[in-house]
């Protein structure tokens, strides 16, 4: 999109890795979108197809079966995915990435060896399993349970808005093993899916992103053993995830400043093509005046997500610049898209159009990985 740009983090290695990328979601990822947005989820060979070129986690380290890449390898991936359109996979293959960040964050050896090969190699799909019917954001006064009992624990509760819920073989669960505290009693562990007293209530209804399966999930007595207790430590799970939701904000704006690109793309190949009033809509001054500030907008969040980039990968990252990417790049890309909606006109309102897919599945970029409203209140607690 700019031309002769280079960011500063990028090197030979990751041209390998973004050429890579390019082909795998050409071949193998678009193809399969029409599919996967009717049955409303994905298949599970793409995953396994990903993980044999180490694409699913590849900045795991090569002992627990990842590639020992850096963020700068993930961002790569998250972006090649978002500028081809893909608006299935990106959403699952984030939360399993992620979720994989939490095991060999703060599992023990033994949970690290144990799962991450799986989840490196797209044996295992994995979720993460935070927000609850009775709210999202307040992590703290979630429902669910997890109480002691000898070598076990027996979980009840419900999530809900779980992406990976019906597909996945583990989840990052987050449940309180000390109903009085407030974030003292929360912990997460590492649920296996086949559990008996688990249950998939259904597949959830989305405005967007209807290729990637969000799920009611249940938990009845659900018998789990003590070691899978992430870390092994009761009450860290809120601070955990409050740490590791930096990585989470940093890649959504990533996936958001690569979809206004794609934005960009497809609205100006479409006014150059469109006739209107005897010449075509690129023609119209007030199309080609909205186009410039789309670009620019759109060169701004490519920058921006640059520096965010270099700042995960030289461990500099704080809690600050992580939110204000985030809430920034999703406001932003929203915008956009809703401006180069504009100059469909009425082919911009048909799902057959890649623009009105992005406008459906823009408007929870918002709302995950923390509200953008709660994002600015915590920058501005620091100001």
């Amino acid at each position: 999109m700019i031309d002769n740009y280079r960011p500063h983090w990028m090197d030979d290695e990751l041209d390998a890795v973004r050429d890579m990328a390019k082909r795998f979601v050409a071949e193998e990822i678009m193809p399969r979108q029409e599919r996967w947005f009717e049955q409303g989820y994905t298949d599970r060979e793409v995953w396994l197809q990903a993980g044999e070129l180490g694409m699913l986690a590849p900045d795991i380290k090569a002992e627990y079966g990842g590639v020992g890449g850096h963020f700068g390898h993930e961002a790569i991936i998250g972006h090649e995915l978002c500028v081809a359109g893909d608006s299935s996979w990106r959403t699952c293959k984030q939360i399993h990435v992620i979720a994989a960040h939490y095991i060999e964050r703060y599992g023990t050896e033994a949970q690290k060896h144990r799962w991450l090969p799986g989840i490196c190699s797209g044996e295992l799909i994995a979720g993460m399993g935070m927000t609850e019917p009775s709210g999202g954001t307040d992590l703290q006064n979630m429902r669910t349970k997890a109480i002691r009992d000898g070598d076990n624990y027996v979980i009840n509760g419900a999530k809900t808005f779980i992406t990976n819920g019906s597909t996945a073989d583990i989840l990052i669960l987050a449940a309180k093993t000390d109903p009085s505290q407030r974030a003292k009693g929360v912990s997460l562990f590492i649920f296996e899916t086949k559990t008996p007293g688990f249950a998939v209530s259904k597949r959830l209804k989305k405005i967007g992103l209807h290729g990637s399966d969000t799920a009611e999930l249940f938990f009845d007595d659900c018998v789990v053993p003590a070691d899978r207790l992430l870390g092994e430590v009761e009450g860290q799970g809120f601070y955990q995830m409050m740490k590791d939701l930096t990585y989470e904000r940093v890649l959504s704006g990533v996936n958001c400043a690569a979809v206004m690109e794609h934005a960009l793309k497809v609205t100006s190949d479409y006014a150059k093509d469109r006739s209107m009033f005897g010449g075509k809509l690129i023609d119209l001054q007030n199309t080609r005046l909205e186009l410039a500030e789309v670009k620019t907008h759109a060169t701004i969040a490519r920058v921006f997500v640059d520096f965010t980039i270099e700042q995960m990968i030289s461990g500099n990252i704080t809690s600050d610049l992580a939110s204000m990417s985030k809430w920034w790049m999703s406001d932003t890309h929203a915008d956009v898209i809703n401006r180069c909606l504009q100059l469909f006109g009425g082919h911009g309102y048909i799902l057959e159009y890649p623009i009105a897919r992005m406008y459906v599945d823009a408007r929870i970029e918002a709302i995950y990985a923390g509200a953008n409203e709660v994002l600015k209140d915590l920058i501005g607690r620091n100001i």
